[in-house]
């Protein structure tokens, strides 16, 4: 598959199946909402250094980052324009298991991940919108598809922003009825999304094959970027360990689910801008799996030489 082919491929998708996505994602920002405690908030008078390095880093570093990234490997302008959706995504709940398993500061994890999703109703339309046009390719490349920036704006504010406002007047007016549907919604639109994504792997599996040479090679990158990222903002304000460890999965685990469903819904279905959520949804489980394996085993071996020098 050469790169204009690539370009000019639409993920198709019928009104049925666009309205049952909406639904997931309008679920996924509504379960998110009825998570939402003070507690989550509480870095904001407790340690506010390192959550808003990492709120920094997340929404502008990380779309910095990849504008860098794009401008210097020049892809294919769909391939570019994933990369900047999925920039532009709030981090995803996979980070909070992340940083469970590698004995990170799981609570700062928790929070910068609900904060971001909630903003996301507003930061993540805009984001996409200004990163994108500040890149020749992906502004030529919208324009193709007669791409109407308001329009976009409105119907995503109101698809992700009314979800998010009707789970925080639950949690608010309906605590107990709050607590018990979250785990359940976040389950179900958890599993759906993940549904789409393999169906979409596979009815496409043509171009996954195609182009997979190309978009693969260009996620881990990316990934590989965004985690370092995410570490080094921890090195920058001065945090320990753990909170170095959970601002590198906030700032390098993105939603790509999210990004996956706005660009189905609002984007046309851009095939290489499909290729690259789609992908980046599968390989960041398993580049944070890698990175959870090599920051055990730094514990292990700082274990070991801990107990050979005789301390505790």
């Amino acid at each position: 598959m050469n790169i204009e082919d690539l370009d000019n491929m639409v993920i198709e998708m019928g009104a049925g199946s666009q309205l049952v996505l909406i639904a997931i994602l309008g679920t996924m920002m509504f379960a998110v909402a009825l998570g939402l405690r003070p507690q989550h908030f509480a870095f904001f008078k407790t340690d506010p250094k390192h959550y808003f390095t990492g709120v920094v880093a997340q929404i502008l570093g990380l779309p910095l980052l990849t504008l860098g990234l794009v401008y210097a490997l020049n892809p294919p302008p769909s391939l570019a324009l994933g990369m900047i959706l999925v920039a532009c995504c709030p981090g995803g709940n996979i980070s909070n298991i992340l940083a469970l398993f590698a004995r990170a500061n799981t609570a700062l994890s928790v929070s910068m991940t609900a904060t971001s999703s909630v903003a996301a109703a507003l930061i993540t339309p805009i984001s996409i919108l200004f990163w994108s046009s500040l890149y020749g390719p992906t502004r030529a490349l919208l324009n193709e598809i007669n791409f109407d920036a308001v329009d976009f704006l409105l119907q995503t504010l109101l698809i992700l922003g009314l979800p998010i406002l009707l789970g925080m007047l639950t949690v608010w007016k309906l605590p107990k009825l709050a607590d018990k549907l979250q785990k359940p919604l976040a389950m179900i639109s958890a599993i759906g999304l993940v549904l789409i994504i393999l169906k979409g792997f596979y009815d496409y599996r043509e171009l996954v094959l195609g182009a997979g040479m190309m978009i693969f090679p260009l996620v881990v990158l990316h990934n590989a970027l965004a985690l370092a990222l995410g570490y080094f903002s921890g090195r920058l304000s001065g945090a320990d360990v753990p909170t170095r460890r959970a601002m590198t999965f906030e700032i390098g685990i993105q939603n790509s689910g999210l990004g996956f469903i706005i660009l189905l819904t609002q984007l046309n279905g851009l095939g290489g801008t499909a290729g690259i959520t789609g992908m980046w949804g599968l390989w960041h489980m398993i580049g944070g799996g890698i990175l959870v394996f090599l920051f055990r085993n730094a514990d292990r071996r700082a274990e070991k030489k801990n107990e050979a020098t005789g301390l505790t």
